[in-house]
């Protein structure tokens, strides 16, 4: 008889938790996991699924403008906001099945509530009352929005998760924040017909990313009609007596809207946990601690995914969830690799980045090639559509190494993804001269930029 109840225990049915929980029950481990709300995680259930489904459904106004200059007459065209609701519920549920029968088919002890450390081996059951003990313990508990509670009149805010089930499709909306989560949004809800202001405190909106990248969305943004504030904060919220929200800006500027969503970042879902009962270290924002390998500062007990704050994207939270597993139970320690991450921000247009930024690598390397590309997209040719679309590739001049690959336009994002591999595999610049074109296409660009922009020399333009 072992002397635990569990090989492992996995707290969080997110896509961390469940890839380390299905894949650890395949191999004959006895694991329970225990997740108190629905199993999928904030990709699945609240995030970038059900994100990335109401962009396709904002992006259609577009699309049937621009069906004039092919030929096309489109007639008269009419969204309905609760049958998107119902659709993206009916896939939701649809996604979180399979996460359930994946684990149920590998044999993993699925619980239906919130679990609690009370210590290093020992996890008790809420919804149960009862106390199991495991060999292993994983946390993959995730984030959620940051909240913002010194803000008069915040209990009028919602958040990224409310505004997935709001009851009616409000006529203005106000976003708070200048990252991916708030970009998105603010593109989703101008498409769908709503009147879209986004206030940022920063200078330029999508800090880290390329400046090109950064520059080029947000023209593109108020070229459509949205409205974007910077350098300004919200000070205060109040309700009208008509439901709507008066909201006074740091700018002496006052916003009327229906609606008013925080986009200002997360925060790691840590508290309740037993943390300090099973001896886990947290960080200052409420993360936890690990090492390289995962492990947090409790023998035996892991963490993956947002919870540890270290890169907060689905993908990387799966990876480390591979690694745990190539760790702990396949004798070949693994460290996750966060270098040269792929990702998409999926505005309109969409953006597609890898590697370093020009300024990131300017402050790296001595001297830094810029090759960069803008033009109009050939789908809006006949269109008559006058986005542009922007590609960059920076690259390491000493060693030809291309260390940063960006776009800005249609099909930015699986652009990517293919690209990733390439930046990842370290190619260099006469790799991509080397390679043939797919003509005619946007991607080309990426193979025909055979002379340098501009040069970077000690992180100054020359």
């Amino acid at each position: 008889m072992s002397e635990f109840d569990y090989d492992l225990f996995v707290i969080g049915g997110g896509s961390g938790g469940v890839r380390a929980g299905r894949l650890a029950a395949a191999m004959g481990k006895r694991v329970a996991i225990a997740e108190e709300y629905r199993f999928g995680g904030t990709c699945v259930i609240r995030g970038c699924v059900p994100k990335k489904l109401f962009v396709y459904a904002s992006q259609f106004p577009e699309h049937f403008e621009d069906a004039a200059g092919y030929g096309w007459t489109v007639g008269e065209t009419r969204f309905d906001w609760p049958t998107l609701i119902a659709n993206k519920d009916r896939e939701i549920a649809r996604l979180e099945g399979l996460y359930r029968r994946g684990l149920e088919n590998a044999g993993a002890d699925i619980l239906e509530s919130r679990a609690v450390l009370e210590g290093p081996h020992a996890v008790r059951i809420v919804a149960e009352g009862r106390t199991v003990t495991a060999r292993h313990i994983l946390i993959a508990t995730g984030g959620r929005p940051s909240p913002h509670p010194a803000l008069p009149g915040a209990e009028h805010t919602i958040t990224s998760n409310e505004a997935f089930h709001l009851e009616a499709l409000p006529r203005a909306i106000a976003i708070a924040g200048g990252g991916y989560i708030a970009v998105e949004f603010a593109n989703i809800f101008h498409g769908l017909g709503v009147e879209t202001t986004l206030v940022y405190r920063g200078k330029e909106i999508l800090g880290r990313f390329d400046m090109d990248m950064r520059r080029g969305l947000h023209a593109a943004m108020e070229a459509k009609g949205i409205r974007i504030l910077t350098q300004a904060i919200a000070h205060g919220v109040e309700k009208r007596p008509d439901g709507r929200l008066d909201i006074a800006l740091s700018n002496d500027e006052r916003l009327t809207v229906d609606q008013f969503m925080l986009a200002i970042g997360r925060t790691p879902n840590t508290e309740g946990l037993g943390l300090d009962a099973a001896g886990v270290e947290t960080g200052p924002g409420g993360e936890i601690v690990v090492d390289e390998y995962s492990r947090t500062s409790a023998p035996h007990i892991y963490a993956v995914g947002d919870v540890t704050n270290r890169v907060q994207l689905t993908p990387v939270a799966i990876h480390e969830a591979m690694c745990f597993i190539d760790t702990v139970y396949r004798d070949k320690p693994a460290k996750p690799d966060f270098d040269a991450i792929a990702t998409a921000v999926f505005s309109q247009p969409e953006i597609g980045t890898v590697g370093l930024s020009e300024d990131e690598a300017g402050k790296r390397f001595g001297e830094v090639e810029i090759y960069r590309a803008e033009f109009r997209p050939m789908r809006h040719t006949l269109s008559g559509r006058q986005e542009r679309t922007i590609m960059k590739l920076v690259v390491d001049a000493a060693t030809r190494r291309v260390v940063g690959a960006h776009v800005l336009g249609p099909d930015a994002g699986e652009m990517a993804q293919l690209i990733g591999i390439a930046v990842k595999a370290k190619l260099t610049k006469d790799d991509f001269d080397a390679t043939m074109a797919v003509h005619p296409s946007a991607a080309e660009e990426l193979v025909t930029m055979y002379a340098p922009s501009y040069l970077v020399r000690n992180g100054e333009r020359v």
